[in-house]
């Protein structure tokens, strides 16, 4: 099942996705190639949320990768970028909440500013740790809420607008993952505390 209203809204936000992305996908362009460089090739690997596929350029080459995403109109954007990717991927539209996989289907799960928009993030982790093999891995570029005054506060004043137009912006996803049943293994911020990379494996 696909949360539509969820769906709706990123179905709206697709048609100028790519030109307000454009400064961010420039700026993290070398943070989101050094994460992706985990990708291993023989792995069975999720993507999530592909979005219009702006990531997929910073993919390494020969992996094989599932690409899901909430929104129609989002992944028909990105078909010409999957046709280009020289691997094997395939998208499907999917509710990161309620996969369609099997237990213990992937080797490596990634994530790209994912988990501000997800309306569940608890049920979204929980989903991605069991689609996971035990000790699969997860690895996710996203930003998050901060520790650090005055940010903390103005990203706090800003939510509760934020959240009508798409992403969240105080979201501890850390402690998250965590309470998802994940083992952390490495948390890289890139500025301040609020964008960051995050290691974690699953437990059992």
């Amino acid at each position: 099942m696909v949360d539509n209203r969820t769906e709706r809204r990123w179905d709206g936000t697709a048609r100028f996705y790519d030109l307000l992305a454009f400064g961010a996908e420039r700026r993290w362009k070398p943070a989101k190639q050094h994460l992706f460089a985990r990708m291993q090739p023989g792995k069975k690997i999720l993507f999530a949320a592909l979005g219009t596929g702006l990531d997929i350029a910073f993919f390494p080459p020969n992996q094989e990768i599932i690409a899901i995403d909430i929104s129609s109109r989002m992944l028909e954007r990105a078909k010409p970028r999957v046709a280009v990717y020289p691997g094997q991927m395939e998208a499907r539209q999917m509710d990161i909440c309620d996969l369609d996989f099997p237990d213990g289907q992937f080797d490596q799960v990634f994530t790209s500013c994912t988990f501000c928009s997800v309306p569940d993030p608890m049920r979204g982790l929980e989903s991605l740790y069991r689609v996971l093999k035990p000790g699969g891995e997860l690895w996710m570029f996203e930003h998050t809420g901060s520790k650090v005054w005055p940010f903390n506060w103005v990203l706090d004043m800003c939510n509760p607008i934020c959240r009508h137009i798409g992403p969240e912006m105080n979201r501890d996803t850390v402690a998250n993952v965590r309470r998802a049943g994940f083992r952390i293994q490495s948390v890289n911020n890139l500025f301040l505390d609020v964008v960051k990379t995050i290691g974690a494996v699953k437990s059992d």
